[in-house]
């Protein structure tokens, strides 16, 4: 995905999420865990346990966007040494979208689940 909006931050949420969960519940999980304001023009990302998917949430003034992105025979390489909710710049989430990993900085793609 590349952004076509701007975002004031872009938040990535380490723990996985229940990919049940829609706008209402992710919204919740950004107001009452991470302590934010989900009506910001910020995009908040989760991912769920076997890290192969990514919901992306975003408030645009006009209502809630959710982006989804699945991945068939790959993994994304989450983050797991920092903070349970982290601000990542823009760049870095074009980079998690492209299978880099941002948390060592190093150019490694997609781990491929056999």
């Amino acid at each position: 995905m590349r952004c076509f909006i701007k975002p004031s931050a872009v938040y990535l949420y380490r723990s996985p999420v229940d990919f049940r969960k829609s706008i209402n519940g992710l919204a919740l999980v950004v107001e009452q865990e991470l302590g934010l304001d989900p009506f910001n023009a910020s995009l908040y990302l989760f991912s769920n346990r076997a890290r192969d998917k990514i919901k992306i949430l975003h408030w645009d003034k006009t209502g809630f966007a959710l982006w989804y992105k699945r991945l068939e025979k790959a993994r994304f390489k989450w983050p797991t040494r920092c903070a349970e909710v982290f601000n990542i710049d823009e760049q870095q989430l074009h980079w998690l979208l492209d299978g880099y990993d941002i948390e060592g900085h190093q150019a490694i793609y997609f781990s491929f689940v056999s």
